[in-house]
């Protein structure tokens, strides 16, 4: 008898003589029971963090889409958290033809004007969406998902895995001194891209076995600080408090056209700072937790507040996902 059957053997009489013997060979083998069928790798989807750069997550979905490529969970970090909403709610389409439908002036009309926290309130926005999108709990979308947040007293992540979506979404997006802080179980909850710009970890935590990241920053750091053209829009239309805003604004919204050079609005300077501080983060994030694949429209020329300009957005995300479409087939295959 082998020796592995005899220690098995005199394990049975010493502890459970009642009991059949059973051998070490039927423990590594046991021909009775069927052998369990391998299940299909889940697949998810990491949408990073990047204001009106967002919207290529869009074109993303829908490229990924027409080759067949369907996540089994969606994670997001501030606009990435709002599309990803959007996605596993079943409600792309029409999130899609509104956001296609966004002029400069909607932008506008959503901002509610704050003299605590930041620019923006976020009050118009959330009660917009509310409006026009059904608020499902996180529990109950059509897919697993997630947003990221910040806590900001103590700077910890903070993973949004249940109650309101859309409150979910208005916390991971509030960036600083743009829209006023959330509070949520006690907690006041900045944007989520201050500790995790492209969510890879949070997939992972959720059962994920390959990752597709989303990286809306890739090329950020090459962009200058500029002034951009001014929109087409009447003073009566915007108000004048409005008008004031977008004066204060700068070069968020779109300032001069003169080729004179001037100071940056202190908000330029705080996105920019903002969006040096996430690269770093992120591309720091995705070397210790690296993703399967990584999707990187280049989007360095959309402006903070650029959201009017959806339709290029879309279409960069749609390419992004073209070049890279070889090895998303070879990884999901």
């Amino acid at each position: 008898m082998p020796f592995a059957d005899i220690c098995v053997w005199q394990l049975n009489r010493l502890v459970k003589p009642t009991l059949p013997v059973v051998s070490f060979r039927d423990i590594l083998c046991d021909e009775r029971q069927p052998m369990r069928k391998s299940q299909k790798p889940r697949l998810g989807l990491a949408l990073g963090g990047g204001s009106a750069r967002g919207w290529a997550h869009v074109g993303v979905l829908r490229a990924l889409e027409q080759a067949g490529i369907r996540p089994d969970l969606v994670c997001g970090t501030s606009i990435g958290a709002l599309v990803g909403a959007a996605y596993a709610a079943g409600e792309l389409d029409r999130f899609e033809k509104w956001v296609l439908d966004l002029r400069m002036k909607d932008v506008i009309s959503l901002m509610d004007v704050s003299l605590n926290g930041g620019i923006l309130k976020g009050e118009r926005l959330v009660e917009f969406f509310r409006h026009n999108f059904v608020d499902r709990p996180i529990e109950e979308l059509a897919m697993p998902y997630a947003a990221v947040a910040t806590a900001l007293h103590t700077g910890t992540e903070v993973w949004l895995r249940e109650g309101s979506t859309i409150d979910a979404v208005r916390a991971s997006i509030a960036l600083p001194a743009l829209f006023t802080p959330v509070m949520r179980d006690g907690q006041m909850l900045v944007d989520g891209g201050l500790v995790n710009p492209v969510p890879v970890s949070l997939a992972r935590a959720m059962g994920a076995d390959i990752v597709i990241a989303v990286d809306l920053s890739a090329d950020i750091l090459g962009r200058h600080l500029r002034a951009e053209l001014e929109p087409d829009i009447p003073i009566d239309e915007i108000g004048e408090w409005k008008r004031k805003l977008h004066d204060n604004l700068g070069a968020l919204l779109p300032g001069r056209t003169e080729d004179e050079v001037h100071w940056p609005s202190m908000l330029n300077v705080v996105a920019t700072s903002i969006n040096i501080m996430q690269v770093r983060i992120s591309r720091s994030r995705m070397a210790g937790e690296p993703p399967d694949a990584i999707i990187s429209p280049r989007l360095a020329h959309l402006g903070l507040l650029d959201f009017h300009r959806s339709r290029e957005a879309i279409e960069e995300g749609r390419r992004a996902v073209e070049v890279v479409m070889p090895s998303l087939r070879s990884l999901c295959a």
